[in-house]
């Protein structure tokens, strides 16, 4: 599933290849207000000694046929019918995404034969472990749920992972009808908490699992939207300690939908780019002028058959905004990076496209990511395989391995 022989030369340093150059002048003008040299950047990023974080990739189930997608999106639906579907909307756009070789895997498959090249390939270029997204409704009812049991049954797949309880109702939003709900989101009691720790404490027992001080993680994505919480951690809690470990380590994200400002609730954040910038990193100026482009490029659309993706953000620009405190004081930060963004696969024109996202600016975000939190233990990456949001750092045909190889030369320093 490899396809053709990849670049293996790991050893180039950062900031001093051509292709910086371009991005090396945006970023002249740091966050303090200072101006820096070409060389004086360059220097800095060559003699910074970063400390070594575990990165951890957000991983996406979608790649297999269920009976509820069937009905809601027709029959065969998968994460790869969006993707095939895109189309470019301006001369330099890159759409549809093509898989290196084209590999339009299909995570059903129980010998697992996707995951095993997934595990591989992360663990080549450094990446300690997934974040599986986990879809829990009432009464036990999941969604996507085989891939994360097929890793579970597979042993051999020599990769770590974690879990991150993706509580939000499903809706149609990828067509702008979020209001019509396709599976409610609700937490239920005492009796629910327990059959939904019941189902996670096979993982946690996995040793594969990502544990801290004895404490298995659980990321919960929209930690905010649970009233009861304090109850259900409390339950969790009990019972993790009375199958032997030390309670949960749980982890709340940072996101564009919200914040959770219960600090004492969670050992650590993580967030959730770009989202989480885009909304609680932005100044009343950039949003005033990004909403004034928007509602131009609406406008556009109402009148000219030709359409405009209607959200478009620079960037190479964008990471000064990630770069700027968080707002969430006296808690552990985890930090995230986006190698691109561009959900048009699923929101056609209506969607966002972050513009000039290409594998050197991918490394000069890494850079200066680490740099501000370089005290963290791990540092999270949307994502391993969101291809219908274009964040994605499995191979394609027009970049093959090189946002790995970006990724794996921070890992290996």
């Amino acid at each position: 599933m490899r396809g053709p022989e990849k670049n293996t030369d790991l050893t180039r340093p950062i900031g001093i290849d051509h292709r910086y150059a371009f991005h090396i002048d945006i970023y002249a003008v740091m966050t303090t207000g200072r101006v820096f040299s070409q060389s004086q950047i360059i220097s800095n990023l060559k003699r910074k000694k970063l400390i070594q974080m575990k990165i951890l990739a957000m991983y996406l189930p979608q790649y297999h046929e269920i009976k509820e997608n069937n009905e809601w999106w027709g029959k065969g639906y998968t994460e790869w019918s969006a993707v095939k579907k895109a189309k470019p909307y301006f001369a330099s756009h890159k759409q549809p995404k093509i898989p290196l070789s084209g590999e339009y895997y299909d995570l059903g498959d129980p010998t697992a034969k996707a995951l095993k090249w997934q595990a591989q390939l992360a663990k080549e270029y450094g990446i300690y472990g997934f974040v599986f997204y986990h879809y829990w409704f009432k009464a036990g009812k999941q969604l996507l749920e085989r891939p994360m049991e097929f890793l579970l049954a597979h042993s051999e797949i020599d990769i770590n992972y974690s879990i991150c309880w993706a509580n939000e109702s499903w809706t149609r939003t990828w067509y702008g009808l979020e209001k019509e709900v396709l599976m409610q989101q609700e937490y239920g009691d005492l009796e629910e908490w327990t059959k939904h720790f019941e189902y996670l404490l096979q993982f946690f027992r996995d040793k594969r699992y990502i544990k801290i001080n004895n404490r298995p993680t659980l990321h919960i994505y929209h930690s905010y939207e649970i009233s009861d919480l304090p109850e259900i951690l409390q339950c969790w809690n009990t019972l993790a300690r009375e199958n032997g470990f030390d309670g949960l380590y749980v982890i709340s994200g940072n996101t564009g939908g919200g914040i959770d400002r219960r600090n004492h609730l969670f050992q650590a954040y993580y967030n959730f780019e770009p989202s989480y910038s885009l909304i609680y990193k932005t100044t009343k100026l950039e949003r005033l002028l990004y909403g004034m482009s928007v509602k131009t490029r609406e406008s556009h659309n109402r009148v000219f058959k030709h359409k405009v993706i209607e959200r478009q953000i620079d960037g190479t620009a964008f990471v000064n905004r990630m770069l700027r405190d968080d707002p969430v004081k006296g808690a552990k930060i985890y930090p995230c990076v986006f190698p691109q963004w561009d959900n048009t696969p699923r929101r056609q024109y209506k969607g966002t496209i972050f513009l000039k996202m290409d594998p050197p600016a991918f490394s000069i975000q890494i850079h200066r990511i680490l740099e501000k939190y370089k005290d963290s233990d791990f540092l999270y990456v949307n994502a391993w395989n969101e291809w219908g949001e274009g964040a994605y750092l499995e191979p394609d045909q027009d970049n093959q391995y090189a946002y790995l190889e970006e990724l794996s030369e921070i890992a290996k320093q």
